[in-house]
């Protein structure tokens, strides 16, 4: 079949065909006007990175860029099975859920003086090592814990073929955002997020482009962040955003999907629902962003400088602080390794 569709060519061809899932005009105009007026903040730049990293390792240090590394090949699937079953993460007084305990047990792990962010370590360390590492503080472990340490492993020996760090893996790609994705995607299978549509290959590459931008967040941040492509990454198709777009009025959801989703209906991965969830938010993030240039662009005189990466990195906090208003719209479950 050939090689799929890029993320953005895959959300526009999803969102043209989509049956229950759609890209609503006026919200993602409205959304667009409230980004348009957090322009000046640093909400929406780069250096919101470590406003929304918090635990990472100071970004001066290339133990960063491992860091990075080895959150963001495991940065996959933390919904809780119910909600009084949540995995926690203490570290430093703070009790972490979600995404965040994987934050914590990597660093908490590093003051240990475990090497985690060391390939020679993570390459070859056993299950019960990595167990040990993500250990949760109640009964209740973190998901998917044999595929974690799969995709890790697995992950940790490239590295070792290609320089032995992050860094020196990911300098093959040059400054080039889009070369550094096909280069993730080519050389690392965990991170081939790619399923069938009507008939087309499609691709999100989720991780494999938070990845490259955690990359520019720890360059910036340095500043040496003149990445070039950083437009052509897309969102980080997910769980958690596509809930926010949809408050917001950007996406909407067919009432047959709505009831499916608070009946609490699995979706694996590849359905063509969870397809169509994800595409077209990325399609609906690709039009914010164009509406809000363009409102750059005709009040301000001025370019343009927000990427969709950066929207992400807004939206996510977005949806974590606005959770129980948004409530009353369920998030969908995939449990797989891609997000």
């Amino acid at each position: 079949m050939g090689s799929p569709m890029f993320p953005r060519e895959s959300g526009q061809f999803i969102a043209e065909q989509s049956r229950d899932v759609f890209v609503e005009q006026e919200g993602v105009q409205n959304v667009a006007e409230m980004l348009y007026n957090l322009r000046h903040s640093d909400d929406l730049t780069a250096s919101g990175w470590k406003k929304a990293n918090p635990l990472a390792p100071a970004p001066t240090s290339d133990q960063a860029l491992n860091w990075v590394f080895v959150v963001d090949t495991m940065n996959f699937s933390f919904w809780p099975e119910t909600d009084i079953q949540q995995c926690e993460v203490t570290y430093k007084g703070t009790t972490y859920t979600g995404y965040m305990t994987l934050c914590a047990a990597i660093t908490r792990a590093l003051e240990e003086g475990v090497p985690i962010t060391d390939p020679k370590y993570f390459s070859r360390m056993s299950m019960e090592e990595l167990a040990h590492v993500l250990r949760s503080d109640n009964e209740t472990p973190m998901p998917m814990l044999q595929e974690r340490h799969q995709v890790l492993t697995e992950g940790g020996r490239v590295l070792l073929e290609h320089g032995g760090s992050f860094r020196s893996f990911i300098s093959q790609a040059g400054n080039d955002a889009r070369k550094m994705v096909e280069l993730i995607v080519e050389k690392i299978p965990s991170y081939r997020d790619e399923a069938t549509y009507e008939g087309k290959r499609i691709s999100f590459y989720k991780r494999a482009q938070i990845l490259v931008a955690d990359f520019w967040g720890v360059m910036e941040a340095r500043g040496e962040g003149d990445i070039i492509d950083m437009d052509w990454l897309t969102m980080f198709a997910d769980y958690r955003v596509p809930q926010a777009l949809v408050y917001l009025g950007a996406l909407r959801y067919s009432d047959a999907l709505m009831q499916a989703l608070k009946n609490g209906e699995l979706l694996s991965s590849g359905d063509r629902r969870e397809v169509e969830i994800r595409g077209c938010s990325i399609w609906s993030v690709e039009l914010i962003k164009d509406g809000l240039c363009k409102l750059v662009q005709e009040r301000d005189g001025q370019t343009c400088n927000v990427n969709s990466a950066i929207i992400d990195f807004y939206l996510w906090p977005y949806a974590k602080k606005h959770h129980k208003e948004m409530a009353h719209i369920p998030i969908h479950h995939t449990r797989c390794i891609y997000y």
